[in-house]
């Protein structure tokens, strides 16, 4: 018996080593360090796989050569080169630059934008757009369910491809689990180029179930581009009372249509390994829109070198001089942005969160809570919507700035999905999301005293401070 236990010490010891060498060589907060050293030295084999799955550093893996990314950038930036008469607002300049500098992320002008925040409107142009197609069609998206609205959309792109036109599809391995093979299968029989992102064949022996395309991007003809919060399924367009999904998603005419493509073929480029760099891809934009409404597609991922849209939103509360207003549908923030969204408020900035009274998560409603609670204890306003799930992703500041996208306030968009958002810097477009924003608030109860929370019981509270510590995993 005695050699059992030498035995189970030098498995552990195998184990444990590397493990906390790897941690120690992360060379991250030294508090995270401390924390998984702690996990991994008293669950040795429970917390390697905890390890596996949400505590290994992606940041460093290079999925796409600088020589690649070089190609796939080169035609955007050229069009970038290519603009007459552009006018980067003083204010926001620093924001554009870091976007530009680490994410290469260009500004693009003459922007005519359309903003949906009903599931039917959304699918209406969605359809119609496609139907108008004549070149190609890009369509990345989380969630492509196979209910009667995603057979619809499917039938249309079939159709398109019957016709010549071409059209790549890329949706989530994991977003789309439920979905039968047989559906995809017959897009691809259609003459539809179809890949999943990033697919789980054994989740139990994978990290990569971890970190998904959360994107919603869609490019027809190089000339149209949608992106925001909604996936192709019936839940938008179906159900009333507190089953109703409130979202919001843009159709974007001109400039900014080059950078919604670039971000497109490179996600096309790492599950084809084809690169899509030809002229025909960005057609001139149309001579009628001419407009200095500045828009920057910025994209996040957990290979990248630095969290962008986490930095960008840091970036933005700590610069607002009047207010900053979001919207999500979970708040489960990283320290950063809470310590920003703290900051502001502080500084006396009209700071002002809305997310749904309800989530279609219980553990995340449960973990937001504490959260919460620190957000209004330092003045931050709390709206809690109550026409629905309000799915929204967007933030709008100072009259002058706004963003709409896919990015939730959570540590899993900010630092484990591949994320893009639309960030806009113009007044006429902050002031239409503002608007968008206010109505959402007239549908919401505020919550201004943290009692609102502590009342509950002594054990439910202690629950949701428990599950607080599974924020990163949710």
């Amino acid at each position: 018996m005695i050699y059992i236990h030498w035995i189970y010490l030098l498995l552990y010891m195998a184990i444990m080593i590397p493990a906390i060498t790897t941690v120690l060589m992360d060379n991250r907060q030294p508090a995270k360090t401390m924390a998984w050293i702690l996990v991994l030295a008293f669950m040795p084999f429970v917390g390697i796989i905890f390890y596996i799955f949400f505590g290994q550093n992606t940041r460093k893996e290079r999925l796409i050569s600088d020589r690649s990314m070089d190609q796939l950038t080169k035609r955007s930036m050229l069009e970038f080169a290519e603009q007459e008469n552009l006018h980067i607002p003083a204010n926001n300049k620093p924001l554009m630059n870091l976007f530009t500098n680490q994410n290469w992320a260009f500004p693009f002008k003459d922007n005519q934008v359309d903003i949906f925040t009903d599931g039917y409107e959304f699918i209406f142009s969605l359809l119609y757009n496609i139907g108008k197609a004549q070149h190609h069609i890009h369509l990345d998206t989380y969630i492509f369910e196979d209910d009667a609205l995603g057979y619809l959309v499917a039938d249309a792109l079939i159709d398109k491809a019957e016709q010549g036109v071409e059209v790549r599809l890329i949706y989530d391995d994991v977003g789309c689990w439920k979905v039968k093979d047989a559906f995809f299968e017959r897009m691809r029989e259609a003459g539809i180029d179809v890949h999943s992102f990033m697919p789980v064949r054994f989740p139990a022996f994978t990290s990569k179930v971890n970190y998904r395309n959360h994107r919603k991007i869609c490019v027809i003809d190089g000339r149209v581009g949608f992106i925001g919060g909604m996936n192709i399924a019936k839940r938008y367009v179906k159900g009333t009372g507190k089953q109703k999904w409130r979202d919001t998603h843009l159709r974007i005419e001109g400039g900014g249509v080059y950078a919604l493509q670039r971000a497109f073929l490179i996600d096309w480029y790492f599950v084809d390994r084809t690169l899509v760099s030809n002229r025909k891809y960005y057609p001139p934009v149309d001579s009628k829109i001419r407009n200095n409404c500045l828009v920057q597609v910025v994209t996040s991922s957990p290979i990248a070198p630095w969290p962008d849209i986490m930095q960008g939103y840091v970036r933005i509360l700590l610069q607002a001089q009047k207010y900053v207003y979001m919207e999500t549908p979970y708040f489960l923030p990283t320290e950063p942005v809470l310590f920003a969204m703290r900051t502001a408020a502080l500084a006396g900035v009209d700071i002002r969160l809305l997310m749904p009274r309800h989530s279609d998560a219980r553990m995340v409603e449960w973990a937001s809570r504490s959260y919460l609670m620190e957000a209004i204890e330092a003045g931050v306003k709390v709206y809690l919507y109550t026409g629905g799930f309000n799915h929204s992703k967007l933030l709008v500041s100072d009259d002058n700035l706004c963003t709409v996208g896919s990015t939730n306030v959570d540590f899993r968009s900010f630092e484990n999905n591949f994320e893009a958002n639309a960030f806009f810097y113009d007044e006429e477009m902050a002031q239409r999301i503002k608007r968008i924003y206010l109505k959402d608030e007239s549908s919401s109860i505020l919550v201004d005293d943290v009692a609102y929370f502590v009342k509950r019981p002594f054990l439910k509270r202690l629950f949701e401070s428990i599950v607080r510590l599974l924020s990163p995993l949710l």
